[in-house]
């Protein structure tokens, strides 16, 4: 990642069904406004948001989404929450929908990449990166 996005935005949002659905709305904003397209980025989103609220919610703590254009063509994706120990593994997404449903396998099959970055304790930052177009949608 180089060390100056050409684009950031990063907000912190309650770990509650209100908080994720806040995060897609915010995100969807955020990318009309940088003139990016909404799909796939909307739906990683909402997902990413969804298992904050989900496996990583410690009450009395938020989690933090930031969408950044990193380098020309590419949008990355972070969610940082308080349940650094609960961590997803890239690439064991279940095929089958279970307890959690189908919400890694979505990312896993909508992003370029995904992957998972530990701390600062007790946090953990889930991320996916996606190619995107720039200009007029």
């Amino acid at each position: 990642m180089p060390r100056s996005p050409l684009h950031q935005f990063a907000v912190p949002l309650s770990a509650t069904r209100r908080g994720a659905r806040l995060a897609r709305l915010l995100a969807a904003e955020q990318l009309r406004a940088w003139r990016l397209p909404l799909d796939p980025a909307r739906l990683i989103v909402a997902e990413l948001a969804a298992n904050a609220v989900l496996h990583g919610r410690v009450p009395g703590r938020n989690f933090r989404l930031a969408l950044m254009v990193t380098a020309p063509g590419v949008l990355r994706i972070e969610v940082t929450d308080a349940r650094g120990e609960s961590v997803p593994v890239a690439g064991c997404a279940a095929p089958e929908p279970g307890e959690s449903g189908y919400g890694l396998l979505l990312v896993e099959e909508l992003a370029d990449r995904w992957g998972v970055v530990r701390g600062p304790v007790p946090c953990k930052t889930v991320w996916a990166e996606v190619a995107i177009r720039c200009g007029p949608r």
